[in-house]
């Protein structure tokens, strides 16, 4: 586990990197799709955002949705992600998804620095922004 330092312009500066942004989508797409069929299938997006256990805690804590309410959101979400309605989703679907969710995350954050303990988990987003931030400074410094 570590922590970060981290506002919206540490995050809007990883989505404007294109280079390390794109890499890191498509390293991420690559592991959601599960069967290497270079789309993303309904089932596989859904065992990906079960995994994370958004909607069944609460900070932390376990809550009680029912099935139905739950398949009903993830299939929301897929549609989100399924922009040309085709299906399945592209790599070019989801990174363009996932650019609208990051950026939306820095437009959360703002201006104020917050400190976070994130996972030391290779894959997330928010520790690549915070990664990302510190080397271009260490850069900067040398």
């Amino acid at each position: 586990m570590g922590v970060v330092v981290i506002d919206g312009s540490t995050v809007r500066s990883f989505v404007e990197d294109e280079e390390q942004f794109k890499k890191t989508i498509d390293e991420r797409f690559a592991a959601l799709d599960l069967n290497n069929d270079g789309v993303l299938s309904r089932s596989e997006l859904r065992k990906t955002l079960e995994s994370m256990r958004l909607l069944e805690s609460h900070f932390g804590v376990d809550v009680v949705t029912p099935q139905e309410e739950l398949t009903s959101l993830y299939d929301s979400i897929f549609e989100k992600f399924d922009t040309d309605q085709s299906g399945s989703v592209d790599r070019e679907e989801f990174r363009s998804e996932m650019k609208k969710i990051v950026l939306a995350i820095a437009d959360g954050l703002g201006s104020c620095p917050i400190t976070m303990a994130l996972d030391d988990d290779e894959d997330n987003l928010l520790k690549k922004a915070a990664d990302l931030e510190a080397s271009k400074l260490e850069k900067k410094a040398s």
